[in-house]
């Protein structure tokens, strides 16, 4: 995290269709937390394939600012794929929960 600033949103989805906005998911499990919060729990999510994005909302304006499309604040994703033009697929990002003890360590990133 470059700052301490805005919140931090966060999405937990096993939708590919709503990875990685979950505008439309109403399983996604989304949280809102102040960006100096480094860990999130989610307690109670059934087995099987989600994906995370993360965006560090540094205005606290409910979205990923950008310039000529090019993101203006953090974002990242499980198992930190590579980024390439534009957000990875649902599969780069997709991890499995077989147990209670899953982990994400999710990298943020900065362009701008």
């Amino acid at each position: 995290m470059r700052s301490t600033k805005g919140t931090l949103r966060i999405c937990v989805t096993g939708d590919p269709a709503n990875f990685p906005d979950c505008v439309d998911d109403t399983n996604a499990m989304t949280r809102s937390v102040p960006a100096e919060i480094r860990k999130v729990r989610f307690e109670g999510v059934p087995y099987g394939d989600y994906a995370v994005a993360v965006i560090h909302d540094e205005n606290n304006n409910a979205k990923l600012d950008t310039f000529a499309g090019i993101p203006r604040e953090g974002f990242g994703f499980s198992r930190n794929p590579p980024i390439r033009f534009g957000p990875p697929k649902f599969d780069a990002a997709r991890f499995s929960i077989k147990d209670d003890a899953e982990k994400q360590q999710v990298k943020m990133r900065y362009i701008l």
